[in-house]
């Protein structure tokens, strides 16, 4: 995590607050003065760049708010980064980040330049996509008990008897497929992450969702390996196609792989 702290005059605080002020979506290195057009969020805003040397924020002008995470505001966001990150590679910004005044977003490129300029450096050329994986836990289940001779004994040992003599073989059972299962899943996101290792720079592992969902992973690829990655998803997706299925997404700004803290110092 990169701390950077903010001008004297922090962003916006709770409440709606007189005057104008940027909304800033990612920096990037750039040595001319850039219009996206209007893609930014509030309507349409018009979308361009605040420079420091050969630094710049990505902004557009905003009223100095606190912005909801609704939808419609989330995609507003996102779409400028993924407009700029077709030209460009981009530090994103959290949602939200407001400044007061673009003399603000000047000095923050100013104070953290070096800070910025190494991210970047480590960035170049660097994009994220995200894979999500799920099972099909009958199918599953129904492999294990084909494969392991103990949880066959045990199941036929529960059909031969009646419901009360069978309690601890029943709760056997259930703690060896529960077992099974565990083992299992961790070695599917195993070989998962070994198949994409050799086409990806990175990787992090954020928490599954829901009961179906053994792998929630980003990857951090260079742009030249992007048909490399696509293709190794495809292949390893095809192997499990019978127990998994891939939800794959991207290429995004590398949200998982930059985070920014901004500190929010106190106006003099």
């Amino acid at each position: 995590m990169t701390d950077l702290p903010l001008s004297n005059n922090d962003s916006a605080s709770n409440g709606a607050l007189d005057g104008g002020g940027k909304y800033v979506y990612c920096i990037i290195r750039v040595d001319r003065q850039r219009d996206f057009g209007s893609i930014g969020i509030g309507g349409g805003q018009k979308v361009f760049t605040v420079a420091f040397q050969d630094l710049a924020a990505v902004v557009s002008d905003t009223p100095i708010v606190i912005y909801d995470p609704t939808r419609e505001n989330v995609l507003a966001h996102e779409f400028v980064n993924e407009t700029v990150m077709r030209e460009h590679t981009v530090i994103p910004m959290s949602f939200g980040t407001v400044f007061r005044s673009e003399d603000d977003v000047t000095e923050l490129l100013r104070s953290t330049y070096q800070a910025f300029s190494d991210v970047l450096a480590k960035m170049q050329d660097k994009i994220e996509f995200g894979l999500k994986v799920l099972w099909d836990r009958e199918k599953v289940v129904a492999n294990l008990e084909r494969e392991s001779d103990e949880i066959r004994r045990l199941k036929d040992e529960i059909s031969r008897h009646t419901s009360s003599s069978t309690y601890f073989a029943r709760m056997q059972l259930g703690r060896l497929i529960e077992s099974a299962l565990e083992e299992m899943g961790a070695r599917y996101v195993a070989d998962v992450h070994d198949a994409l290792k050799p086409v990806a720079v990175a990787s992090r592992s954020n928490k599954p969702i829901g009961d179906r969902m053994i792998l929630n992973a980003a990857f951090l690829v260079d742009r030249a390996q992007e048909q490399a990655f696509d293709e190794r998803v495809k292949e390893t997706s095809r192997k499990y196609e019978d127990v998994l299925s891939f939800k794959y997404s991207g290429p995004w700004p590398p949200y998982n792989f930059v985070n920014i803290k901004l500190k929010l110092e106190k106006a003099d």
